[in-house]
């Protein structure tokens, strides 16, 4: 599961064309709704609406937060950044390996080869259709089709997908593992971001991170469900539970801190018990539709995830310790440049995340054409995405560079914060089409199953960005970390270009 087909055995093309022309073929149709335009809406709309909702729930708990002080929003913002990017270690490499994986078996399982099922109505597992079920060895004697399968209608049939139980199974001893982890070690883990023993900020910040990691059991298991809906190409249900389970974080936000007043302990049983509900939502939901009880530990596949999910382990390690590296820059620059960092980073990433949608669909549509192999699919919806991802990117800088500038009070009072948020505004607005980018060249890669690249790649990217953090840091000190941050996202996006650009791995066919 998730090797390619070596390049050479793709069907080349008459006409021999440099693979750059990926990133402009049909640049004029860039908005039509077509086939492959309509399918991209479908999953990319509900999926950028989905992942924008958490972060925006986290925007209102900072909102809520700096009412009470910039001690407990710098406090707050320090454990936010421990906890996602503590969560980010297991959560990337879960989801995307699941969706991966998912689409290409949903694709097997859908449309068996030819030569077996020539003479058979293959139908979709789900309502009133035909499926083949298989007899064990001992009902038959003959190696024939027609007699190692009956065809059955069955009334409630679900699908079958070996990595949708095996990503719950994961999901839930990981999410037990993180909770273990910083419950026991949110102290040093605090210490070594820069919030010391004698930081007015530890007191809140150790109180609301080990409360926050009860709901990491939670977290994991709805971003593991989320990725089997990604695969089946359908983002509407995780859409709907995670608005529902936002919509009752915001709520209990403001009933815990305003009225029982139990401050930033409020805001994190509030997100608990909002993940919790999502989670219960994804399960019911998905357990009407997948049989998610295997039949024996052989059914799960824990090589292929244990593999592919250790490359993308290196990779995501990588990429938070750089964001991680930079919120512990701001804190020991003292709570108010933290305070503005927090403001700016959750608006970068909520804003930035939008493009991760189109992620989602370029990985989905991908993985299926990949597993068809159907090159010319594959190349199209890279290109279509890629493009849409850039004016898409254009259209956030515009909104941040002039919202920020009335908007920066909603989050604080302090007139210092506003004054850093202010000065931050042209890095957060100027980087919008670069994290778009860098994001959905994330999504193509993983749709073409080319984890090493990405995991090997992103460590060079990690590197040199972390030493650049260092010495920008230190010289120019709170605008030397945005600018670090902006050559960390740019060189993402040219390691993404590269990979295509140059028609190498996965993508040789396009050198044909």
């Amino acid at each position: 599961m998730g090797d390619r087909i070596d390049s050479s055995s793709y069907p080349s093309e008459s006409k021999s064309r440099s693979p750059l022309c990926v990133f402009f073929d049909d640049a004029r149709l860039v908005f039509k709704m077509d086939e492959l335009g309509l399918e991209v809406a479908r999953i990319a709309v509900p999926a950028a609406m989905a992942l924008a909702a958490d972060p925006i729930a986290s925007l209102v708990d900072t909102a809520f937060i700096g009412q009470i002080g910039p001690v407990e929003l710098a406090a707050v913002g320090v454990s936010i950044a421990v906890f996602n990017q503590v969560s980010r270690i297991a959560i990337f490499p879960l989801v995307s390996v699941t969706t991966s994986f998912v689409a290409e078996e949903d694709v097997r399982t859908a449309s068996p080869d030819r030569e077996e099922s020539e003479n058979l109505e293959v139908g979709s597992t789900l309502g009133e259709k035909k499926v083949l079920i298989q007899k064990p060895d001992s009902e038959y004697k003959s190696k024939s089709l027609s007699s190692s399968f009956d065809i059955v209608l069955p009334k409630h049939a679900k699908r079958r997908i070996p990595s949708a139980s095996t990503a719950l199974f994961i999901g839930s001893i990981l999410g037990l593992l993180e909770a273990l982890f910083l419950i026991y070690t949110a102290k040093p883990v605090l210490n070594f971001m820069g919030v010391k023993s004698d930081s007015p900020m530890l007191k809140p910040a150790q109180k609301y991170l080990t409360l926050r990691s009860l709901g990491a059991p939670a977290v994991l298991l709805s971003l593991a469900m989320q990725g089997v809906f990604r695969g089946f190409k359908d983002t509407k249900t995780p859409l709907y539970a995670t608005v529902a389970g936002d919509v009752t974080n915001i709520i209990l936000d403001a009933i815990f801190m305003f009225v029982f007043h139990l401050g930033v302990s409020g805001a994190a049983i509030a997100h608990v018990l909002s993940q919790y509900l999502i989670s219960l939502i994804l399960f019911w939901k998905l357990v009407q539709q997948v049989d998610l009880f295997p039949p024996s530990l052989k059914y799960m596949q824990f090589g292929p995830f244990l593999k592919n999910g250790f490359l993308l382990l290196m990779r995501v390690i990588a990429v938070t310790f750089c964001v991680t590296l930079a919120a512990s820059m701001a804190a020991r620059l003292g709570s108010t440049p933290m305070a503005a960092f927090q403001v700016c980073l959750q608006v970068w990433l909520t804003t930035s995340l939008l493009a991760d949608g189109l992620a989602v669909a370029g990985q989905a549509i991908i993985a299926s054409a990949f597993a068809r192999k159907d090159n010319k699919r594959a190349k199209a919806t890279a290109t279509r995405v890629l493009q849409l991802g850039l004016v898409l990117g254009m259209v956030l800088a515009l909104i941040l560079g002039v919202g920020l500038q009335f908007g920066a009070r909603l989050f604080t009072k302090d007139i210092n914060v506003v004054h850093l948020i202010h000065t931050s505004i042209p890095f957060v607005a100027a980087t919008q089409p670069i994290n778009a980018l860098a994001f959905v060249f994330d999504g193509v890669n993983f749709g073409a199953s080319d984890f090493a690249y990405s995991a090997y790649s992103m460590v060079l990217v990690a590197v040199a960005s972390i030493f650049l953090l260092f010495i920008l840091s230190s010289s120019h000190g709170f605008i030397g970390i945005w600018v670090a941050l902006t050559i960390y996202m740019s060189l993402r996006v040219f390691v993404g270009f590269w990979r295509i650009g140059t028609g190498s791995g996965p993508w040789g066919f396009l050198r044909h």
